[in-house]
């Protein structure tokens, strides 16, 4: 995986900075995944907007991903690495031996022509998809489980990984993305490897027109708002004053809204850092 940069030939491309897309090894998607993806524009069923700045926008098709990888023991081949533009994160298109096709997130270093397995038997080997208690302590695993069956939830984006740091009972212990260390189940899935495209964070959009592509309208600064719109609205010329807070009035800026007595808190062994 790499990056360009490109000549500045235009406005456009003077700070612009491109993913080489080398690891892509096709760009038509395999039919039978696709599903229509409708955009609301940000409308609810009146069509009054409920959500500023969410309009436009190329029209995409979503692709079907296999988050749960519940073919348990059948090998499959891996056909193509393709972009995704629901994701940040590349996919992968598996081939297995009874004849099914599905998506996978793209974990890095997967290569055309391997072969991956999901289950309790399978190996630890980038691709294969196992149950936390079979997976060696201390590898590098991404598309978590949080409960068994639901599908994987934590570190689905370009780069992400989390750590098996130890086990314990019925438990795991998972150093996650952000820094927190959290109890998962053990008969929970995980995918073994980082996920693809780690350069994700290099890119450079180099002009307005790009956020436009991707259905983001332009975002009003809450300064330049009048106190009727907004509580960091108003002041005589340029003077802000106040704190960072949202439209509702909560503080941001490291303001914790999680809840004290949430269920899942007795699972996060340490919080991660501020």
């Amino acid at each position: 995986m790499s990056v360009r940069k490109l000549k500045p030939i235009t406005p456009g491309q003077r700070f612009r900075v491109v993913n080489s897309f080398d690891a892509i090894t096709t760009d038509k998607p395999e039919r039978s995944l696709l599903a229509p993806k409708k955009n609301s524009g940000g409308r609810n069923s009146q069509g009054k907007m409920t959500m500023r700045y969410i309009g436009g926008g190329h029209k995409q098709q979503y692709r079907i991903i296999d988050f749960k990888r519940t073919k348990v023991g059948v090998p499959a081949t891996v056909k193509t690495i393709e972009y995704d533009p629901n994701r940040s994160a590349f996919i992968s298109l598996l081939a297995y031996a009874d004849g099914a096709k599905t998506y996978i997130v793209a974990p890095a270093g997967l290569q055309v022509g391997q072969k991956v397995v999901s289950g309790p038997d399978a190996a630890p080997e980038v691709g294969n998809a196992m149950p936390l208690a079979n997976i060696p302590l201390g590898t590098i695993i991404s598309c978590i489980e949080l409960r068994p069956g639901q599908g994987a939830v934590i570190a689905r984006s370009a780069g992400t990984f989390a750590q098996l740091v130890a086990r314990d009972g019925k438990y795991a212990t998972i150093k996650m993305p952000s820094g927190e260390i959290r109890l998962i189940l053990l008969t929970c899935m995980a995918t073994i490897g980082a996920v693809s495209n780690s350069d994700h964070q290099l890119i450079v959009s180099g002009k307005a027109g790009r956020s436009r592509w991707l259905g983001r309208r332009p975002r009003t600064r809450p300064v330049a708002m009048n106190p009727v719109d907004h509580p960091m609205g108003g002041g005589e010329g340029r003077s802000s004053g106040g704190h960072p807070r949202s439209r509702k009035g909560l503080p941001a800026k490291g303001y914790r809204t999680r809840s004290k007595v949430k269920a899942s808190n007795k699972h996060i062994v340490e919080r991660r850092k501020k």
